[in-house]
């Protein structure tokens, strides 16, 4: 329960507080993003405004807002609120927090906020600890976590958990909340003027994170007051300027956001691969130097290069495999700082080759035959000759002793059908092996098919040379001819 002596004491924890606390919003209007989440309308809303607010977890990258908005919430409800850091809280900890919740709500009727951040970092027993007390509905619980919580809190716990997802803050986020910081009282109260540069400057250097784009205005402020004081220096307005060499000063050397090992990490392998796989030198190039400015293993990027070479290239360019092959050799051989250009190299070579994911589609559909079916048997002429009884297979046509190397045989076992598996691409070598295949085995058939049509010719005219003369039909006569013929020829004379 606040008191005047409590909010006294709280005005001066803020004055020698830092800007990022000073400015942390204390209604849902003040909150800067998250429109999809805030706005009015929406379930969070309609929950905090009718106070009928349930269990939730608020995910999502540092300096988005989870534990103001955790703040808000428990300044708009009629609940009293109980907060604690996963770090270094225990299951001891929250069953006192639990008692108090379950005395509160017996005694006076008045529901209990819970918020713990970062509770990831509680143990499995210590996310148990919280289930009979948020499903019975003693406590309103409100989760905070960077962590995707898919893998990182209990089904359990986490079923019982309204989940929402919070994202990093947009440019016009960012402007928005300098803005306000420059002019609020409880921020830098309209004594500073910050410039287009050091605006921009800072909204690169924060990366959506509200947090740190505060903190960097907060020492750039202190740093141009400290040179103003001895320069005699200010703005036309009359407030002191903060310039891009403040906020360069004061920011320093701030790494993006990369987490070898969690979300960011497989976030942003998953666009490079896409962006390889789509053709964009531009974008795989940018995000291989994510990667190698967090201090990725290069082994790692060189696998996964690797994977695309054969993935996403395979035979309309099989240069691609060898290229990657020797970039992830060099990777092994060289490592940091000069394998970067190998990896270059090796990406832009995947990222520019003619596509086809034609073995990878292929070898999926044959694996899933195998699987779905029963098994089929090898055609007797494709066994191994090496075993008694070999020489009762049937005869295999060595496709060397032909012309092109190639003969219309069978290989597939019964039942599955040529075209079945492998669907050629229409791009690169893959396209041209193809069709010269295609090429020989037509020309092939037509000359088995003339060659028919030749023996069955001959086979014809044999028969016709086998049959009987025809008796030659009688010539026509005259009468005196027929006549002539019809009389009988005198006997022979006896010589006798």
């Amino acid at each position: 329960m606040e008191t005047l002596f409590s909010q006294i004491n709280q005005d001066k924890r803020d004055r020698c507080a830092p800007l990022a606390w000073r400015m942390r919003p204390r209604s849902l209007n003040e909150v800067v993003g998250q429109q999809d989440i805030c706005a009015e309308g929406t379930w969070l809303y309609q929950a905090i405004q009718h106070d009928t607010l349930t269990s939730l977890l608020l995910y999502g990258p540092p300096g988005v807002g989870k534990t103001s908005l955790a703040h808000v919430i428990a300044h708009t409800t009629h609940a009293q609120f109980e907060a604690l850091s996963a770090i270094g809280g225990t299951v001891a900890d929250l069953r006192k927090i639990i008692t108090r919740a379950d005395e509160a709500l017996l005694r006076q009727g008045i529901r209990t906020i819970v918020f713990i951040d970062e509770i990831h970092r509680f143990s499995r027993a210590q996310q148990d600890a919280l289930l009979p007390a948020v499903e019975q509905g003693i406590i309103i619980l409100i989760g905070a976590t960077t962590e995707n919580p898919y893998f990182e809190v209990n089904t359990a716990l986490r079923s019982r958990l309204h989940i929402i997802t919070m994202h990093a803050l947009s440019q016009d986020d960012i402007y928005e909340l300098l803005q306000r910081a420059c002019s609020y009282k409880r921020g830098l109260n309209g004594v500073f003027e910050l410039t287009a540069e050091a605006r921009d400057r800072i909204v690169v250097f924060a990366h959506g994170d509200a947090r740190a784009a505060l903190t960097i205005l907060d020492e750039a402020a202190t740093l141009a007051r400290v040179q103003s004081g001895s320069a005699q220096t200010s703005h036309q307005s009359g407030k002191t300027p903060i310039t891009l060499q403040h906020v360069e000063a004061s920011a320093g050397v701030r790494l993006p956001s990369y987490d070898k090992n969690k979300d960011e990490h497989y976030d942003i392998i998953s666009a490079f691969i896409k962006s390889m796989r789509g053709s964009d030198p531009d974008a795989a190039l940018y995000w291989l130097a994510r990667m190698i400015d967090g201090g990725e293993d290069p082994r790692f990027i060189a696998r996964r290069i690797m994977i695309a070479a054969s993935e996403d290239v395979g035979n309309a360019d099989p240069q691609a495999l060898l290229v990657a092959s020797a970039a992830f050799r060099a990777a092994e051989v060289i490592g940091y700082p000069e394998c970067r250009i190998n990896l270059a190299q090796a990406a832009l070579y995947v990222a520019l080759a003619p596509k086809s994911n034609a073995a990878e589609a292929g070898i999926d559909a044959a694996l899933a035959a195998v699987r779905s079916s029963k098994q089929a048997y090898v055609p007797s002429y494709l066994r191994d000759r090496h075993r008694p009884g070999a020489q009762d297979y049937g005869e295999y046509h060595y496709p060397h002793n032909y012309e092109d190397g190639w003969v219309d045989q069978r290989y597939l076992p019964q039942g599955i059908e040529q075209g079945s598996f492998f669907k050629p691409s229409q791009r690169g070598w893959e396209a041209q092996a193809c069709k010269r295949l295609d090429g020989i085995a037509a020309a092939h058939r037509a000359q088995v098919a003339s060659q028919r049509t030749q023996a069955a010719g001959h086979r014809t005219q044999a028969a016709d040379c086998a049959k009987p003369a025809p008796t030659p039909a009688p010539s026509p006569c005259s009468h005196e001819q027929a006549a002539h013929r019809a009389k009988p020829s005198p006997l022979p004379r006896d010589t006798r």
